[in-house]
């Protein structure tokens, strides 16, 4: 297992699967171990996959500083690997909240990045509201599941603000292209990979100036992929088509049938769009 150290000090992890030109991959969770990101459906056969365990998760340490945890106190970590690697340029890959440190990144550090990848993206950095009654809309396309009537009730309840202590549980399918048994095991590893501590500090107050992000991602002249589910509550296509709209070189896809975890739902359509615009 590879390791480097941040700049202030931290021993961070990351792993390497695969041949192939690299590509860094930044998890979500937020604060996931990036174990869940597993082979990325078989994007290993094309590229060398690099696995930032983001501090505090997987095989990096805990900071002696916990208030590092915060997304843009973690830009830098992204740069330590960088030149940990020896990469003039990096092509990166980050899914749902891993997006907001992606994004933070790409305005810090333009020109390091060669091709960025947006998979199911939180939009929270770039401050893209998402009206409750999109991700209901989204939800309807799954009316006729078996599960639907208690999962919507309780997406309803979240929606409206009024949501208890298992609504995570009660919505889960609505993140699943299938629900089925490997849905329920990459929910149920959810809980034992994260790092509550950082996940509740990392989009603290000062975290995030939408505006000023914004502003530097439209000047961001590198190829831009944004990847959406079409069953995706997190991240609703058309929430999605605006935040593509923010870069001067980026196209939206959207992956039928699929959720939050695409290369779940589909490797092949997830590798036939990936590696198509990789390269």
């Amino acid at each position: 297992m590879p390791t480097f150290t941040a700049p202030d000090g931290t021993e961070l992890a990351h792993h390497v699967l695969g041949d192939g030109p690299p590509l860094v991959c930044l998890p979500g969770g937020p604060m996931r171990d990036s174990a869940y990101l597993g082979e990325l459906g078989g994007l290993r056969a094309h590229r060398r996959l690099i696995m930032l365990d983001l501090r505090g998760t997987g095989r990096s340490r805990t900071p002696a500083d916990t208030t590092s945890y915060r997304c843009d106190r973690q830009v830098e970590d992204v740069e330590a690997l960088r030149e940990h690697l020896g990469l003039d340029r990096m092509d990166l890959l980050a899914h749902s909240a891993g997006a907001n440190l992606a994004a933070l990144y790409a305005a810090r550090h333009p020109e390091r990045v060669g091709k960025l990848v947006l998979l199911t993206p939180s939009v929270m950095a770039v401050g893209i509201t998402i009206a409750g009654e999109t991700r209901l809309e989204t939800a309807r396309l799954r009316r006729d599941e078996p599960w639907y009537p208690q999962a919507y009730a309780a997406l309803e309840a979240v929606v409206a603000g009024r949501a208890g202590a298992d609504a995570r549980e009660a919505i889960a399918p609505f993140f699943h292209g299938r629900w089925d048994d490997a849905a329920r095991a990459f929910e149920a590893a959810d809980e034992v990979q994260k790092n509550g501590e950082a996940t509740a500090a990392y989009a603290g107050e000062g975290a995030f100036d939408p505006a000023a992000t914004r502003a530097a991602l439209a000047r961001f002249e590198a190829p831009v992929l944004v990847l959406a589910g079409e069953f995706d509550v997190s991240a609703p296509q058309t929430a999605l088509a605006e935040y593509a709209g923010l870069f001067p070189h980026a196209r939206l896809a959207v992956q039928p049938g699929a959720g939050h975890s695409p290369w779940l739902d589909d490797p092949e359509r997830f590798l036939a769009v990936t590696t198509a615009f990789l390269g």
